[in-house]
């Protein structure tokens, strides 16, 4: 898998301290994105599953998958996803895609790697409805899509902060 780089300790791309995972390839070329650096599928570098598992278990923090869009090489991520979640940890993942296109899509890694996320942050960032209040997203489309509860219940359930967690 190609990755830019690994941010330990984040807390801009989900609750609390993150491990962070900056995936390389992005086609939905976003006007306005802050990330056009990772939307070249070959930039960053190749690193294994395994040296990356041991980041993320040194660090011992949820994940959060992102990029570029880390979708685009689902195949290669899923066993990394099932390992974090093997670890007891958690992922979020940012997409460009929608819930529904991903629920829709033929791609079975895809489907894999949505079914392996807690909470997906879904959708083009779009530049006119940028809104820097926003929690954990750029633009008012995006949607913090809980999606355990999703896929049970057969419709869109929205991530919401518990009580204990509203100074994020």
């Amino acid at each position: 898998m190609r990755i830019i780089k690994i941010v330990e300790g984040t807390s801009v791309d989900g609750p609390g301290l993150r491990t962070s995972i900056y995936f390389a390839g992005c086609a939905h070329a976003c006007p306005g994105c802050h990330n056009p650096q990772t939307w070249d599928f070959a930039s960053g570098e190749n690193i294994a599953i395994e040296d990356v598992i041991k980041t993320v278990q040194y660090n011992g923090f949820d994940v959060t998958f992102t990029g570029g869009d880390p979708f685009y090489q689902a195949e290669a991520i899923v066993p990394l996803a099932k390992a974090i979640r093997d670890a007891g940890l958690g992922i979020w993942s940012y997409t460009g895609f929608t819930f529904e296109q991903l629920l829709a899509s033929d791609d079975k890694d895809m489907h894999e790697l949505l079914c392996l996320t807690d909470v997906l942050v879904d959708g083009p960032f779009v530049q006119s409805l940028r809104d820097t209040t926003l929690l954990f997203r750029g633009s008012a489309n995006q949607r913090l899509i809980d999606v355990p509860a999703s896929l049970a219940s057969g419709e869109i359930r929205l991530f919401t902060p518990t009580a204990a967690a509203a100074d994020w």
